[in-house]
């Protein structure tokens, strides 16, 4: 290992008038040579040391979506980057379509509601919970799902729609409830225009249910396509009970449901409106699932540019055994992410782990300054 110390980090073995040992300056130096040749060797492709933040905020993109395995701080960083925002003047909203209240808890605020609220200590900041909302009705079956909407359009209920839709198909695929509630979301946004908001950050679920969600409104889309000739070829039969005047005002709604879906999809598959960031941190079993997801992403045409590496140990001049043994593990994991086919083309922005927890404005202000520079 020693042979890797070139002239510069040698004369940096030189503390003063007493010399370092070599093995205490490879414990302590090589951690930092190996951020140092990191950035210096990928600059141009991967490692965006400044966090890119101006560029996002020179951008018209309005949407940025934060993904990733559970538990890797994704709430956190997508609230790092609101704050951000609203700090330069942006309004933005921040929603979280996460199953768990975490949006509130980050805060410090009760969203438990569903609706939308300004966050404590800032004019132009925004935050709302969907994740945990439930549309009535049992989840496995897709007539009633509907109907349950038909509902919420106030066109009450109709025994031939859930018939016939159950006879369609059976049950609806994960993720279908999560994109409904998107859909009424984006459709209050863009009521709203894009001076009120201008800036949308969402806190996604993990990988799995993200991938599902997406699925998911390409499913409802052309569920309904289906079920709108579907109503139609209903009402030529003898036995139906529903009127012409019910079929026309049912078979408008459904398809300004579908038209409400197809403009989620139109918005998180278009990169010069959404772009995706990746959330890991560094351990192998994390990379490996962060290459997956985005390999995923890739596949259905969603555009992915930065991965965060959270919980990144912060340079010290010394480590204990503990220490010393997950900064391998990091170099491991940054060296895997180097290599990786879908991650090394991302720009990689690195959050340090830090001796307290995010939780609050304080908090997320100081964050939000040492990741998006």
């Amino acid at each position: 290992m020693a042979a890797l110390l070139n002239p510069m980090y040698r004369r940096l073995a030189v503390v003063g008038r007493r010399r370092i040992s070599t093995p205490a300056v490879e414990k302590t130096l090589l951690p930092l040579m190996y951020h140092l040749s990191f950035q210096e060797r990928h600059n141009s492709s991967l490692v965006d040391a400044s966090g890119g933040f101006g560029e996002m905020l020179a951008s018209t993109q309005r949407y940025y979506v934060f993904g990733g395995k559970g538990g890797v701080g994704k709430t956190s960083m997508a609230g790092s980057l609101a704050v951000k925002f609203a700090n330069h003047g942006e309004p933005t909203l921040i929603a979280s379509t996460e199953p768990s209240r975490s949006l509130g808890d980050l805060f410090e605020q009760d969203m438990s509601d569903g609706k939308t609220v300004r966050v404590d200590g800032f004019d132009s900041l925004f935050a709302v919970e969907i994740g945990h909302l439930k549309l009535k009705g049992k989840p496995e079956d897709v007539g009633s799902f509907i109907n349950n909407v038909l509902g919420k359009m106030g066109l009450g209920t109709h025994s031939d729609i859930m018939s016939m839709l159950n006879e369609i198909l059976g049950g609806m695929p994960p993720g279908l409830e999560e994109a409904f509630l998107l859909s009424e979301l984006i459709k209050s946004i863009e009521v709203q225009g894009p001076n009120k908001l201008r800036r949308i950050v969402l806190d996604a679920p993990s990988t799995g249910h993200t991938l599902k969600l997406l699925s998911a409104s390409d499913w409802i889309e052309k569920f309904l396509v289906l079920s709108i000739k579907g109503i139609n070829v209903a009402l030529s039969m003898p036995s139906s009970d529903m009127s012409l005047k019910n079929v026309q005002v049912i078979s408008a709604r459904l398809e300004e449901l579908r038209k409400q879906i197809a403009r989620v999809r139109e918005i998180l598959f278009d990169p010069q409106s959404t772009e995706f960031i990746i959330v890991t941190i560094p351990t192998m079993m994390a990379v490996s699932e962060s290459s997956r997801f985005h390999a995923s992403l890739m596949k259905d045409g969603v555009d992915a540019r930065r991965l965060i590496v959270n919980q990144v140990l912060p340079p010290s001049a010394s480590d204990c055994r503990f220490c010393a043994a997950k900064r391998r593990e990091e170099a491991r994991a940054f060296r895997a992410i180097l290599e990786d086919h879908e991650l090394g083309g991302l720009k990689l922005i690195q959050a340090q782990l830090l001796d307290m927890e995010v939780k609050g404005v304080p908090a997320l202000r100081f964050l939000s300054d040492s990741v998006w520079k």
